[in-house]
């Protein structure tokens, strides 16, 4: 079955072509729920949330542009609609910090530590560091996505680099 078959099938609500869609993207979709969770099972939650939200949504999808770009999309919003509503990210006083640029070097750090420790931050040091470091995401459409202030971004940003410069050091001391 092709992807548009199978995107057709679960239109219409077709619980193989559900399952195989999933079976599909699920990998994918999980590794980005993983990025922007604090554990293992919180991803696998948001995983599910996820795919619910794409099969309610899927009649939106018009045909344009990457379907799985449209499902990734999705994920992390329905990730950080989960946390947006815990309001993890104001600090009082925090768009007055001045957000100094933390340099990490990673270079004889294996990369699973750094996934690990990356993973630890906290919530909303996690999911700007994400949104901004690896996605590629400007402050503002950080702010945008979850409703906080350039500043608090970037206030955010540069915390989550100093304790992951402090972690990288602390491991490259040991080793």
């Amino acid at each position: 079955m092709t992807l548009e078959e199978l995107i057709i099938q679960c239109k219409k609500q077709d619980a193989k072509a559900q399952e195989a869609l999933y079976r599909n993207y699920s990998g994918v979709l999980f590794g980005i729920c993983l990025k922007y969770s604090p554990n293992k099972t919180e991803a696998e939650d948001n995983l599910q949330d996820a795919f619910i939200t794409i099969f309610k949504r899927i009649d939106q999808f018009k045909g344009k542009g990457s379907f799985e770009g449209w499902m990734k999309r999705i994920t992390v919003n329905t990730v950080l609609q989960k946390y947006r509503k815990k309001k993890l990210y104001e600090i009082p006083n925090e768009q007055q910090i001045e957000a100094p640029d933390v340099a990490v070097e990673t270079e004889d750090v294996p990369l699973q530590y750094l996934l690990k420790i990356i993973q630890e931050l906290p919530d909303r040091y996690r999911l700007v560091f994400n949104l901004y470091v690896l996605d590629g995401y400007s402050h503002k459409e950080i702010g945008d996505m979850l409703g906080i202030s350039d500043g608090t971004s970037k206030s955010n940003l540069a915390r989550a680099r100093m304790i992951l410069k402090t972690k990288v050091k602390e491991y490259l001391e040991k080793e």
